[in-house]
């Protein structure tokens, strides 16, 4: 898959399909969409392109609060590449872009950078200053300029919403079994191993602190879970798969007073300090409680460690 940052420097695409969305998780949702995406440009020996934005719209014209993604733009470039998709554009989103007329957006943004041979968009797709423009006009406009508008029949459209929707409360309600079954992968994300207060050094089970690489991320439920991760940072070793267990939560037992994540590695003891490493999340294992004491609290840990390896057992 090739990727495009830069509106200036787009080739011309053969026979391009076309569609554009966030596509925020890439799941199957969007995998359905996608398919049939590829399906129509299989029948014309056409290019597929799909069209995304960075940063997130909502960053620029809406509530900026209520932004939580399912995957960076990274991860979702590695999903889209692994979902076959010949070429993704990712539009830099800003005021100006925004401000466009519904008829500009479709002659100078989707015409003249793309000349699509189909463009393949929702019923409900809404474009242009004030999000003025409708599928009507799109298809009235491309009987002009000489390209087909095709729907994304409403039911895979409605999937792909529900399942959005779906798989950030599952998340955050820390329901894996639900978002994975959405996703159609283990949710993951990476983060940098920060120093944190080394407690959990002091009885038997030190932890990496970890610092998501934005605040945008979608951070699930607080709790334990079992999950495998691997460090980025190390290039000669990046493909090797760890094991371990993640606590996400306040630490009530040492009254703390922030939301931390700190990851348990089995069979580890190398300094990753400053390393970025990427989790993925396997398995909840129990809610946060509190403990009278480090010691009901490292008790506690043998038991989640026992119940982490099971769980990962399966995974491989």
């Amino acid at each position: 898959m090739k990727v495009y940052r830069n509106l200036d420097l787009l080739p011309s695409f053969v026979n391009p399909v076309v569609t554009i969305g966030t596509f925020d998780g890439v799941h199957l949702g969007h995998q359905q969409i996608l398919s049939h995406l590829k399906n129509e440009a299989l029948a014309i020996h056409g290019e597929t392109v799909v069209i995304t934005f960075h940063p997130h719209p909502r960053n620029i014209v809406g509530d900026t609060s209520g932004v939580q993604l399912l995957t960076t733009l990274e991860e979702k470039i590695a999903l889209l590449e692994a979902a076959n998709i010949n070429h993704l554009v990712v539009v830099p989103f800003d005021d100006v872009f925004a401000n466009q007329t519904a008829e500009e957006y479709v002659v100078n943004f989707l015409y003249q950078k793309f000349k699509p041979h189909t463009f393949i968009i929702g019923y409900d797709h809404r474009f242009g200053n004030k999000r003025s423009g409708d599928y009507q006009l799109l298809e009235k406009l491309g009987e002009q300029l000489g390209f087909i508008v095709k729907e994304i029949p409403q039911q895979l459209l409605n999937n792909a919403t529900i399942s959005s929707t779906q798989i950030r409360k599952a998340l955050l309600q820390a329901d894996l079994t639900t978002a994975t079954a959405l996703l159609g992968y283990s949710y993951f994300f990476s983060g940098i191993v920060i120093r944190g207060d080394q407690i959990g050094r002091t009885i038997g089970y030190p932890t990496a602190n970890l610092q998501l690489l934005t605040n945008e991320k979608l951070v699930p439920g607080d709790g334990v879970y079992a999950v495998s991760l691997i460090n980025k940072s190390n290039k000669n070793n990046s493909e090797k798969i760890l094991k371990g267990m993640m606590y996400i939560g306040s630490r009530p037992v040492v009254n703390g007073k922030r939301r931390v994540i700190e990851v348990n590695i089995f069979d580890f003891n190398q300094d990753i300090y400053d390393s970025e490493i990427e989790i993925t999340l396997h398995q909840w294992i129990r809610g946060d409680v509190h403990f009278n004491g480090l010691e009901a609290l490292k008790n506690q840990l043998a038991i989640d460690q026992i119940h982490s390896l099971e769980a990962l057992s399966i995974v491989g």
